[in-house]
């Protein structure tokens, strides 16, 4: 398995993994997105490769901190594709989740999974995070 950094290339697979978790995106919105973010230093998308062929991606993102003397990071998207499930794909990106926010001095790395992915929940748990507040959102336009 390879993990890199995630190229405008991906961007067909990387919509299919999202769908696989729910967010079915416009025709070209992620290839768009991924140019956007390509040189942003505060978020870095990831994939992991077996034989060529991409079975897993991550979003990582770097928040800038007042009240501490640090960032933190924030896992957006975390998903490994519904054939390649158990084979450490999702450990390996979240690794390097924690790899790469270490080497930034994060103290923290932050995620949100849906209630209803109790399955990505036990795997949360058994990487070391714990439940912490109650999150709420607020749609605009």
């Amino acid at each position: 398995m390879n993990i890199r950094k995630a190229e405008v290339k991906d961007a067909e697979v990387i919509e299919r993994l999202l769908e696989q978790l729910g967010y079915p995106t416009e025709n070209g919105l992620v290839a768009r997105r991924l140019s956007l973010l390509a040189n942003n230093d505060e978020h870095l998308d990831a994939v992991v490769e077996m034989e060529n062929e991409v079975f897993g991606f991550m979003s990582l993102h770097f928040i800038p901190q007042i009240a501490f003397d640090a960032e933190y990071a924030v896992i957006s998207y975390l998903v490994v594709d519904d054939k390649a499930r158990s084979l450490g794909i999702g450990k390996i990106l979240e690794e390097y989740a924690v790899e790469i926010a270490a080497k930034r001095g994060c103290k923290r790395i932050f995620l949100h999974s849906n209630a209803r992915r109790t399955d990505a929940h036990r795997f949360y748990l058994r990487q070391g995070y714990q439940e912490y507040a109650k999150a709420f959102v607020k749609y605009l336009g």
